[in-house]
């Protein structure tokens, strides 16, 4: 039955005019609607926009730290090479040959003994003897999260005598990048409980405040969208808020991680603030909108 009146509903609307104005008119309602209960909330706005402030600073640190942290770990593993140490006797091509065959490497670099003995002697003095250095690989791999991989079936080669590379810091870059990235999502989901918690209760007010006018509106036939419309929009004034504070710290933060990419000249994340801030906002308005909405389900009946 409830089904047959809907579907009766939507037919009736598709076939009434729409008037553009009258449209116009029922958005600037909402607009002031929305404003008044801003203005009804009081200094309670002032405390729950610093308290998002505060939330997404934190946010948007950690995230582009996370940013930071990963450029590094790839530079890194753009000049990180596997140093493959030949038995005596190989044929350093066939096994070069060999290695480019294994899956993530992008090249491999011939060093001769002859060469390494000569560059050695060049920089130390050395007594005159017989060359006791092997023919060397340098392995470059594609992402730095691959070498140990790479690492794994270069040694397992007959040919090879030994491997090596800058294996304890490319793992403290990765845990460190790693613990990052766990760090941020875990803010992420404080961000969001105490965002919808903070907004529940001033919607919750808000409601209680209007609960009278609210069932007026009701029994008045008022769209149960027009009732939403502006206590969705006051949550996702609050979060737009919160992030242009929080705009101001991030700055800080900017200025900072751009000092460290000069100091190492790594060079840094293009766009990275950008993105920070672009998903600071979206974050922050869908959580401030969603907040209100599921306060409304729970405390209005509509």
């Amino acid at each position: 039955m409830n089904n047959t009146k809907a579907n009766i509903k939507r037919k009736v609307k598709k076939h009434i005019p729409k008037d553009w104005l009258c449209q116009l008119r029922i958005l600037y309602r909402l607009t002031k609607e929305t404003i008044l209960d801003i203005y009804r909330t009081g200094i309670v706005n002032l405390v729950i926009i610093t308290t998002m402030a505060a939330i997404l600073t934190i946010f948007g640190s950690f995230f582009r730290s996370a940013i930071t942290i990963s450029s590094f770990a790839h530079e890194l593993g753009n000049v990180l090479e596997l140093s493959v140490y030949l038995k005596e006797g190989t044929d350093a091509n066939v096994a070069k040959n060999r290695v480019k065959e294994f899956e993530h490497v992008e090249n491999v670099t011939v060093v001769p003994k002859a060469s390494s003995w000569f560059d050695l002697k060049r920089e130390m003095d050395l007594p005159d003897m017989d060359n006791p250095l092997p023919d060397t690989l340098h392995v470059k791999i594609d992402k730095p999260e691959n070498i140990e991989a790479v690492f794994k079936d270069v040694k397992m080669m007959k040919s090879v005598e030994d491997v090596s590379y800058a294996q304890d810091l490319a793992k403290k870059i990765e845990a460190l990048n790693h613990v990052v990235n766990i760090i941020t999502v875990f803010v992420v989901i404080i961000m969001a409980i105490l965002t919808i918690t903070i907004i529940n209760n001033t919607i919750q007010l808000v409601i209680q405040s209007r609960k009278d006018e609210i069932e007026i509106m009701r029994l008045m036939g008022v769209s149960n969208w027009y009732i939403r419309f502006p206590l969705i929009m006051q949550g996702a004034f609050y979060g737009f808020c919160g992030s242009l504070i929080a705009l101001v710290p991030l700055g800080f933060v900017q200025n900072g991680l751009n000092n460290m990419h000069q100091f190492f000249m790594v060079p840094a994340p293009l766009g990275a603030q950008q993105i920070v801030v672009a998903v600071m906002f979206i974050m922050a308005i869908s959580f401030g909108a969603g907040g209100s909405f599921l306060c409304i389900k729970k405390h209005l009946q509509v």
